[in-house]
């Protein structure tokens, strides 16, 4: 038989004593009765103090513990209550468990960094628990761990964006530091009060210290940033620009396809009786990805498609090279890309094509920002793939009924603090 010693260290409660091991034959599972150390008797679950005691509480109490083998094994102790002067009564804390935990401090990390370096399936399977537990650890995993480091410590340069994260138009607002990569602040809600809640969290001396803020066109970003971080310097994405652009270009082929047409041999009745494109229109309708694509990525056939455009309808082909003048503007940056950028607006302007003339008033709109992402360099390409791996964590995530889990996990996966694996050393 094991020492006590032993069994301590492998159901992971080596700073509790261990008084009795048994098999418990009805449910088929390992039970470990353990009490607590002298000194670490009567503490505050929450604060840690040590704090007098309150009553026995509801008797005995067990937690889950990493399985032996294949045997469930669980860790049976007193539960006493203590009155702390700030929480009130609450449980005393044990220190092989979290707070609140049904499970032990391994039982809980493991779960948690198999949860972002596994499928749902898996975790499930291998921990024996449901995904909903799953969520509850990682929360609790989380904020043990904000507990320990400051995620917003040291922010100068910062990047806004909102992602979608379930149907019926529910967004996440997410904070990413361009200087570490790391995804550092998320919450529910893309609207002012709730950037808000992050520039308080932030207080008004660290705000001070960010320098540079990327970020779309959105209104009640800029007016945000504006209120809080005055000083500092807004950048338009290069790729929210851009896709304006594709969009105005866009409603000019759609433009052109329904013009098309109406005119004779434009349509004709399918074998289903519906109305369907033929001839120049039929061509048009199928010159979106040739006009979306960059040059340097179009096939053979789509070239040969925009030479067509280029003969058939030179007002749909200018378009496309407004298009691709603003694109060159931030493919060369810098005072190159601003003097472009004048002589983009210049064109834009005097083109005759309202989308583009409307496009150019936006564009000057927000010029201070779209040039002080010429010459910092600065875009939202880091906050867009933050955003593909969180989208990647929302399927993971599914079924869990708020955002706390989902955010939980991908700050677990993606703030730089990733749960480790119980009594592992790295060399």
């Amino acid at each position: 038989m094991p020492s006590t010693r032993v069994w301590g260290r492998l159901l992971g409660v080596n700073t509790a004593v261990v008084e009795s091991v048994e098999f418990d034959e009805t449910e088929q599972v390992l039970v470990a009765a353990v009490r607590v150390r002298r000194r670490d008797r009567d503490r505050c679950g929450v604060c840690s103090p040590r704090c007098p005691r309150y009553d026995p509480g509801r008797g005995r109490r067990r937690w889950r513990a990493l399985d032996l083998g294949t045997v469930q094994a669980f860790v049976e102790a007193d539960a006493s209550r203590v009155r702390c002067r700030e929480h009130g009564v609450v449980v005393s804390a044990v220190p092989w468990a979290r707070h609140g935990a049904g499970h032990t401090r391994a039982f809980d990390d493991t779960v948690a960094w198999l949860a972002t370096a596994t499928s749902r399936s898996t975790v499930g399977q291998l921990m024996r628990i449901a995904w909903p537990t799953v969520g509850s650890i990682i929360t609790r995993v989380r904020a043990d761990i904000d507990a320990r480091v400051d995620r917003l410590a040291g922010l100068r340069r910062i990047g806004l964006d909102e992602i979608s994260y379930k149907k019926n138009h529910r967004y996440l607002t997410v904070v990413v530091d361009h200087d570490t990569g790391r995804l550092v602040w998320a919450a529910a809600g893309n609207d002012k009060p709730t950037l808000t809640a992050f520039f308080e969290l932030l207080g008004p001396r660290r705000c001070a210290r960010i320098t540079h803020v990327s970020a779309d066109a959105a209104a009640w970003i800029a007016r945000t940033v504006e209120q809080y971080c005055p000083d500092a310097i807004r950048c338009a994405d290069p790729f929210h620009v851009v896709k304006w652009a594709t969009d105005a270009l866009d409603q000019v082929r759609r433009q052109t396809w329904n013009t098309a047409r109406r005119q004779p041999g434009g349509s004709h009745k399918d074998r289903r009786g519906r109305t369907a494109s033929a001839g120049t229109a039929q061509s048009m309708k199928r010159a979106r990805w040739a006009l979306w694509k960059n040059p340097e990525n179009l096939t053979d056939h789509q070239r040969h498609k925009l030479a067509w455009i280029a003969k058939t309808d030179p007002r749909l082909y200018r378009a496309y090279l407004l298009k691709e003048g603003l694109r060159h503007v931030f493919a060369v940056g810098g005072q190159a890309g601003i003097e472009a950028l004048q002589r983009w607006l210049a064109w834009a302007a005097r083109c005759r094509i309202p989308e583009f003339v409307k496009l150019a008033r936006t564009v000057r709109s927000e010029l201070s920002a779209i040039h002080a992402s010429l010459d910092h360099g600065l875009s939202n390409a880091l906050i867009e793939s933050t955003n593909t791996k969180i989208r990647l964590l929302t399927r993971l995530a599914f079924g869990f009924k708020r955002p706390d889990a989902l955010i939980s996990l991908a700050l677990l996966a993606l703030g730089g603090y990733r749960p480790e694996l119980p009594d592992r050393t790295h060399t």
